[in-house]
């Protein structure tokens, strides 16, 4: 059985390569989608401070539909280009939004998101799985420590299901 440690770090940089060292020993030796995102959410949730959302949406036909997830109920599908998944989606770059009520196209699934960040999933071959999305209830909450902490850890989630 996996069991997270605490993390006790006094800067991201090193929150972050903690918890990818978790993430990595929780995926470890399982390779369903489902379970996978369903713990790296929780995981993720309980380890990163000052959020109110962490999850999936992955993609389907045309659009991205919401995978596993910890937080209040959310959008169901999103289409690609559209708010901040949308368009991490098609452009697949992380997207840093300081504050989500300057981003003209932001999709509210929960008013109290102020800010946010989504990391597009693309697999060995370049095709899209989906996004990593997080958002906080705090303007500016995610920085350049954070798109690379988020990558990274995306990057071990990817590894399973590249």
């Amino acid at each position: 059985m996996f069991e997270a440690a605490p993390i006790v770090a006094s800067d991201k940089p090193t929150l972050y390569a903690e918890l990818a060292l978790q993430v990595r020993g929780l995926l470890h030796g399982e390779t369903n989608l489902v379970a996978n995102a369903a713990n790296f959410a929780a995981l993720a949730w309980h380890a990163l401070p000052e959020i109110n959302w962490c999850g999936f949406y992955f993609l389907d036909g045309d659009g991205l539909v919401v995978g596993p997830f910890q937080g209040k109920p959310a959008c169901v599908r999103i289409a690609l280009g559209r708010g901040v998944c949308g368009t991490a989606a098609r452009s697949r770059q992380t997207q840093i939004v300081a504050d989500v009520n300057a981003f003209a196209d932001h999709i509210a699934c929960d008013a109290v998101s102020r800010s946010e960040i989504v990391v597009p999933l693309v697999r060995a071959d370049g095709s899209l799985l989906g996004v990593w999305d997080v958002d906080s209830p705090h303007v500016a909450r995610f920085d350049d420590d954070d798109r690379a902490g988020m990558e990274a850890l995306c990057a071990e989630f990817m590894r399973v299901h590249a």
